[in-house]
């Protein structure tokens, strides 16, 4: 539906992968420190807020609406993940003090649930904690990048068959 209702620029597809791009690089980061199941997480962008995935996710989105250029389009997005995304953190917090406890309880009292905060919170812990392109492979955010640049030529087609 979102394709539908797009109407791509040359202009519009590039502040769209400019903005995307912002967010790849929010994830990728976030994906390099986390190791789901083994600990919590609570360095690098997991200092600043609890969701760096799903903080990234909204600037592709973001960036993706952009490149849409249509404001129909963009109310889809937003409604779409103003429905689906606070249900899914609040299901996954549960999960995490579920799995941690107070750990998890001290982190979430100090670190946002979604905004960043301007200064990342320190924790002792997390001295230990360091990013690896290991787990950037193994969390598969390669595939968050391939699926950006796939949706930008989907876009940048629809864009030349629509002659703009």
């Amino acid at each position: 539906m979102v394709f539908w209702l797009a109407r791509p620029t040359a202009r519009s597809l590039v502040w769209g992968a400019i903005i995307g791009i912002a967010g790849l690089l929010v994830r990728g980061l976030a994906a390099g420190f986390l190791k789901k199941q083994e600990t919590l997480t609570i360095a690098g962008p997991y200092s600043y807020t609890r969701n760096p995935l799903y903080l990234g996710s909204a600037a592709l989105a973001a960036g993706f609406t952009v490149a849409c250029h249509s404001w129909y389009a963009a109310a889809v997005v937003a409604v779409y993940f103003s429905c689906f995304y606070p249900t899914v953190m609040r299901l996954e917090e549960r999960e995490l003090r579920a799995h941690y406890g107070t750990s998890f309880d001290d982190y979430a009292a100090r670190v946002p649930l979604f905004f960043p905060r301007f200064a990342p919170v320190r924790f002792a812990d997390a001295k230990d904690q360091a990013f690896s392109w290991k787990q950037y492979a193994k969390n598969r955010e390669y595939q968050a990048a391939a699926g950006f640049i796939l949706v930008l030529g989907v876009l940048y087609l629809l864009m030349r068959w629509r002659g703009r």
